[in-house]
């Protein structure tokens, strides 16, 4: 079962205004945490030591046949380093990397001034000692906004605070914003949505305009007498979560928002008029992911071991209006949680991460057939992003404090591991994407024949949030051997 404990967030107001970045040329250490120290409140880590975090077996109906060629294989489990900026051979998702025989150089400024030749590496960390991060996003205008335990979301711009807003509700678990970065949602530990809007004149301003669900939903809810009939019939949409807001994503058209809950619910919240227009039960424990795509399917990860996908269905009125949700398929059922899901929409795969360190993959263009399983972490998976438009990365985060970066083979549709990003001295919690905007500039370096470039942000339970820059190999190209520990 889930842990229910959760960590107590301070805020350091002496720092506010200081710069927050810190180059990696510098070399500064980032203060950490030791992991077995920590109590949070996730669902699927547990407070342990790092040994505890090792890969375990496991037994899934999705991934039992042998991988296909190109995958890589199964490894020893072995207990981490103790070292921060450098894992044991035996035991770090490192050593699962195509490049672990490299030596790692000695002088951070010396690897740092190699990064870019091949275009990937750290680039600088935003610090801020008062929680541990647990959600990020990356927005229109450069913005990247973060949430913790601290209560606070916190905004950035260019590596520096930028501003930020606090909300009375504590654990900032989920963080979402829309297309154009009229709309920031926030899921809570107390259960419920907080609506963001910032000011057209000043981006730094964030103005609370609703949170979800509305209280005089909820009065309605309760009082109104067609609302109790409703009820002793069983037609009535629960609105209100009874546990933490662990998840959030928005439909592609943006006109809903899901949410999922350690209730064990998704719910689905019309964003014109911030109405629940469905709730569904949708697993027998913590939701702990939901994605939505392909026009109208949604996709939920629990820690009862199983993916799941539901079927939006609407009216056949001129005015298209959701009447609920119908459950489609499952696509795993097993022993370990499903911790998190991402979605590449161009290549039609969806990818879910578990409390194992597997991630394993299904073809939407083969009505979701299984296609793959990816072994490079040596434990727990805990987020997932996949790189954007007409992309074959995929990153992920871990409780082992790395991040593997995959490429998806277009022709064969096998995986293979880049490389392993290694700077955190905590969890990796949370992952977000953005193209490089410096992207085919005028005077920038080519990166050794690359297809484009990448910034990725993670959110760590250390307390701090990492940027790096990953150069995307061009189809067919042998990416060259890379420093990519720090």
């Amino acid at each position: 079962m889930r842990e229910r404990s959760s960590i107590g967030g301070r805020e350091d107001g002496s720092r506010r205004g200081r710069p927050l970045f810190m180059d990696a040329a510098v070399g500064l250490p980032i203060p950490g945490t030791k992991y077995s120290a920590l109590t949070h409140s996730d669902p699927l880590i547990k407070s342990t030591s790092d040994e505890d975090f090792v890969s375990t077996s496991r037994h899934s109906s999705a991934s039992a046949a042998t991988s296909p060629g190109g995958y890589l294989s199964d490894r020893t489990t072995s207990s981490a380093a103790s070292s921060n900026t450098q894992h044991s051979a035996a035991s770090s998702p490192f050593s699962s990397s195509p490049w672990h025989h490299h030596e790692q150089s000695a002088n951070t400024a010396t690897a740092t001034a190699d990064l870019f030749p091949s275009g990937t590496g750290l680039v600088g960390s935003l610090v801020r000692e008062e929680g541990h991060i647990y959600s990020l996003a990356a927005g229109a205008r450069g913005l990247l906004y973060t949430g913790s335990d601290s209560k606070n979301i916190r905004v950035w711009r260019d590596r520096r605070e930028f501003s930020g807003f606090k909300s009375s509700s504590g654990l900032v678990k989920a963080i979402v914003l829309s297309a154009n970065g009229h709309r920031v949602f926030s899921g809570h530990q107390d259960g419920k949505i907080r609506v963001w809007a910032p000011s057209p004149k000043d981006p730094a301003t964030h103005k609370r305009v609703s949170t979800l669900p509305r209280l005089k939903d909820l009065l309605k809810a309760s009082f109104h007498p067609s609302a109790a009939r409703r009820r002793r019939r069983g037609g009535a949409v629960r609105i209100r979560h009874t546990d933490a807001v662990s998840c959030l994503c928005l439909s592609e058209d943006e006109s809903l928002l899901y949410s999922g809950s350690w209730d064990r619910t998704i719910k689905a919240w019309r964003i014109a008029d911030s109405q629940c227009v469905d709730s569904i039960d949708a697993h027998d424990d913590a939701v702990n992911a939901v994605v939505a795509a392909f026009k109208g399917l949604v996709f939920s990860g629990s820690a009862d071991g199983t993916v799941k996908v539901w079927r939006r269905e609407t009216t056949t009125a001129k005015k298209e209006s959701v009447t609920g949700h119908a459950a489609e398929k499952t696509l795993m059922k097993q022993d370990s949680a499903v911790t998190a899901l991402s979605i590449n929409v161009d290549a039609g795969v969806v990818y879910a991460g578990s409390s194992d360190g597997v991630v394993n993959c299904w073809d939407w263009g083969r009505r979701l057939e299984h296609c793959g399983t990816l072994r490079g972490h040596a434990a727990a998976v805990l987020c997932l992003a996949a790189a954007g438009a007409g992309s074959t990365l995929l990153f992920s985060g871990s409780a082992d404090k790395t991040i593997c970066v995959w490429r998806r083979e277009e022709e064969t549709g096998a995986h293979s591991c880049l490389s392993v990003l290694t700077a955190h001295t905590g969890p990796v919690k949370c992952l977000a994407v953005q193209a490089d905007a410096a992207d085919g500039k005028e005077g920038e370096e080519d990166c050794g024949g690359a297809r484009r470039r990448w910034v990725v942000y993670s959110g760590s339970l250390d307390k701090s949030v990492k940027v790096w820059k990953v150069a995307e190999p061009a189809a067919g190209q042998v990416a060259e051997p890379m420093f990519d520990t720090y």
